[in-house]
């Protein structure tokens, strides 16, 4: 029988059975729209304002401050365009490494890359300097989706606290926010915005072992966003449409089990990487592992190995049973080389030699050593 292993956990995950379970009520018994003032409506509109206080309660948040979306894409374009549309004279700072739906926006407004160091860490001192008294807004991911490599946001918090105090001493008074988008990080980490420090966050509810096209948008109160998608004024008037309750269920439900088990994912995730880098090391010798070894979610592992073409590994891998990534799945879907590898100084070359593996809560070391083995027999052809 051939096998199944799938270890392409940072592009999608499956839904969890409880997840699933949330939403069934809401694909045909509980369909309400929950805009309409009958009874069958409001108690819709009741579960979701409970939904809403869930998720504000997981990130520390107020209900109010919480803009159900699609998914992290739309967040994050929320993010960048809700403010920089109500300040089309600022100035945006975004990582070099973040992912292409905080990019692509950010190059409708004056915009500038904060470069990031050989391990895919921004370096502080850089960014400091990129702060003018224009900047609107700075936009750092929490862990990255190729490397997972860990951001120090509450350094950066700290950093743009002072510049809003000298800014204040010196009459400045233009807003100054910092939005992180935390799609890869809900399972491993704690995501109480107070405690991270930023005004607005991107929770992806199809990273976390939820529906995909679920997410949300922490917006805290204070921050001006204008709306992406006019209509109905649904979301507090800054997300216009029907909510999908029973994707909204899902997400809600996938979040508080995220959260309630990150510590325990974290140290078994942390013990399967650990393990497989072991593995890859002992019997691959020729090979990198990027990203930093510190400062590092458990569940990506990037290794590079010249004279390795990646695209044909992930095939044969493919063939032999074994699902890995190239790095971030919408790069790869449009053929394009890695901004992040580029970011952190690998050449074009080494780039398509990199392979990300990604991990999750089916992840075995079973599993992990088959793909040691096979990998170790297609690479001796390759190279």
């Amino acid at each position: 029988m051939k096998k199944h292993i799938y270890l392409d956990y940072a592009a999608a995950t499956p839904m969890d059975p409880v997840v699933k379970k949330a939403t069934e009520p809401y694909w045909s018994e509980r369909f309400h729209n929950p805009s309409a003032i009958y009874l069958s409506s409001r108690a819709v509109k009741k579960d979701l304002d409970t939904f809403r206080a869930r998720v504000a309660r997981l990130l520390g948040a107020k209900p109010a401050e919480i803009v159900f979306t699609s998914g992290a894409t739309e967040a994050n374009n929320l993010a960048i365009s809700g403010v920089m549309s109500r300040h089309p004279k600022g100035e945006l700072l975004v990582s070099a490494i973040e992912h292409e739906s905080v990019l692509e926006p950010a190059k409708l407004y004056k915009n500038k890359q904060v470069p990031v160091d050989s391990n895919g860490r921004i370096i502080l001192n850089k960014l400091s300097n990129l702060i003018s008294d224009k900047t609107i807004l700075v936009s750092i991911m929490m862990v990255n989706n190729e490397l997972g490599t860990v951001q120090p946001l509450s350094e950066v918090s700290n950093l743009i606290t002072q510049v809003r105090e000298a800014r204040l001493k010196s009459g400045n008074h233009l807003p100054l926010y910092l939005h992180s988008d935390g799609a890869q990080a809900g399972n491993y980490f704690d995501l109480q915005a107070s405690r991270l420090g930023v005004d607005m966050m991107t929770v992806n509810g199809g990273k976390i072992y939820g529906p995909k096209q679920s997410g949300a948008l922490l917006a805290k109160a204070g921050v001006d966003l204008a709306p992406l998608i006019l209509g109905g004024g649904q979301e507090y008037g800054r997300r216009s449409g029907t909510e999908s309750l029973a994707l909204i269920a899902g997400f809600t439900e996938a979040l508080e089990q995220a959260q309630s088990k990150y510590k325990q994912e974290l140290k078994r995730t942390r013990e399967l990487r650990e393990f497989f880098a072991a593995e890859l090391q002992n019997h691959l010798g020729d090979l990198t592992i990027n990203g930093s070894i510190k400062h590092q979610s458990p569940h990506i592992l990037s290794i590079t190995l010249p004279g390795a073409d990646n695209e044909r590994l992930v095939m044969e891998l493919d063939e032999a049973g074994i699902q890995v990534g190239v790095g971030s799945a919408c790069s790869a879907a449009k053929g394009q080389s890695s901004h992040v590898l580029a970011a952190i100084g690998l050449s074009s070359k080494l780039a398509r030699s990199t392979l990300r593996f990604s991990f999750g809560r089916q992840t075995t070391k079973e599993d992990l050593s088959y793909a040691v083995k096979t990998l170790v027999r297609l690479t001796a052809v390759q190279r």
